[in-house]
């Protein structure tokens, strides 16, 4: 946009913010756009081309770069804080013994970053998992202890004669932290109704629908086999998989041979799955490849249908940003017959229920897992948990059956989702 004559209202300059995600480089220049919306006026879009020192976001990755950076910032600055309040609880050890302390400590701090940047090399389970959970543990005990010691540092500023602050927050996080890691091995099984209003043969379809197991150095095959368990006792017709299947790495699941856990897992219609972001993190063709080895069929921007005729649409995940379109893939279904859309990520909800689509099943979001993490997810989507009928579409958000990291569910629940999916009565 070079053209003088050319200006940008603040509408135009927000669509040219958001409508190109997809754009190579974008640049954002601050003062102009804030000129702009504060004066509600346009600006001559050659003047974006001159404004000397612009912000350049090359793409989305980008911006989960600095997301990561600020709170790798905070997680540290949050450690410090403790860190100085637990060294003046340890004020009568010897210099010897706060120094070896000291190096546990930050070692701890920081086990969850050294056992992400390892996953790939291969190095004995016992270690890498240690390595994982004690990060993953650490990392909501830091965010718990912190506030819990925030609240200790200021009631002492009015109550004087409060001297164990830091004993009461410690013994609140540790019974916290006990509470989250129940709540997180004892899933919910929310049973669903899904009336239709199109001919479903036979007494209609049971179908067990789980998302986020996340199988890995933190779901390893003991949970498994718990999960595959839980699953086949709800005698399901049909399984599907909402993604995020495999956490971070594929080492674990071929270390403990977690294969033999999936192949026991039974249903007349199928096992179904489509991949979600954690997939491509593993690395999307070694995680196909596992796939093949287990009675999951893996659906990527395809479409089949059942002996009964209840189609599923299977859509790859964002992270493959050449994926078909949700209208292209329609185009493969008869909108006459039952229609179940597969999506890890839940985006564009709306949309989904404006083609009409029948049952949709997503997961992603995990709720947050913690509180107050669930009250960005709010924010972030349009429907970040559970089910709710939209005008035309039953949509269900699984927090997931599992989780990423930490071994907690605070404010938030496990799940997995059993439909009954049936046809309307006339």
């Amino acid at each position: 946009y070079t053209d003088a004559d050319m200006f940008a209202s603040p509408e135009i300059v927000d669509r040219l913010l958001h409508q190109k995600r997809d754009a190579s480089a974008v640049c954002l220049f601050s003062r102009l756009i804030g000129c702009c919306h504060k004066r509600k006026r346009s600006v001559p879009l050659c003047r974006l081309i001159q404004f000397p020192q612009p912000v350049i976001i090359h793409h989305k990755h980008d911006v989960i770069r600095i997301f990561f950076l600020i709170f790798l910032l905070a997680y540290v600055g949050g450690n410090v804080y403790i860190f100085i309040r637990t060294l003046q609880m340890l004020s009568g050890f010897s210099l010897a013994m706060k120094i070896l302390l000291s190096v546990v400590y930050w070692l701890v701090a920081f086990s969850l970053v050294i056992a992400m940047l390892t996953r790939h090399i291969d190095m004995p389970v016992i270690l890498s998992k240690s390595m994982f959970h004690i990060g993953s543990v650490w990392l909501v005990f830091t965010l718990y202890m912190i506030f819990a010691l925030l609240i200790a540092d200021v009631t002492r500023i009015f109550v004087p004669s409060l001297n164990h602050g830091f004993y009461y927050a410690l013994g609140a996080t540790c019974c916290l932290l006990l509470y989250g890691y129940y709540n997180y091995r004892h899933p919910q099984v929310n049973k669903i109704d899904v009336f239709l209003d199109k001919p479903i043969e036979g007494h209609g379809i049971n179908i067990v629908a789980v998302s986020d197991v996340h199988l890995g150095y933190g779901t390893g095959k003991a949970m498994l086999k718990e999960y595959v368990d839980m699953i086949n006792a709800q005698h399901p017709d049909l399984i599907l998989i909402g993604g995020d299947l495999i956490d971070n790495s594929l080492t674990p699941l071929y270390k403990e041979n977690m294969a033999e856990e999936l192949a026991r897992l039974k249903a007349p219609l199928g096992i179904y799955m489509v991949p979600g972001n954690h997939e491509y993190i593993s690395g999307i063709d070694e995680s196909v490849r596992f796939l093949k080895d287990t009675p999951i069929q893996l659906l990527r921007d395809s479409v089949v249908t059942l002996p009964n005729g209840v189609q599923i649409i299977g859509r790859d995940d964002r992270s493959n940003r050449s994926r078909h379109s949700l209208p292209t893939l329609l185009k493969q279904a008869d909108r006459s017959k039952p229609i179940i859309l597969l999506d890890h990520q839940p985006y564009n909800l709306a949309k989904t229920d404006s083609l009409g689509i029948d049952l949709q099943f997503s997961g992603h979001t995990h709720h947050g897992q913690i509180w107050p993490m669930s009250l960005i997810t709010d924010r972030i989507y349009e429907q970040s948990h559970g089910y709710r009928k939209w005008s035309q579409s039953h949509i269900y958000v699984s927090s997931g059956l599992s989780l990423w990291g930490p071994p907690f569910r605070i404010g938030t629940n496990s799940d997995m989702a059993v439909f009954h999916l049936n046809q309307m009565a006339k």
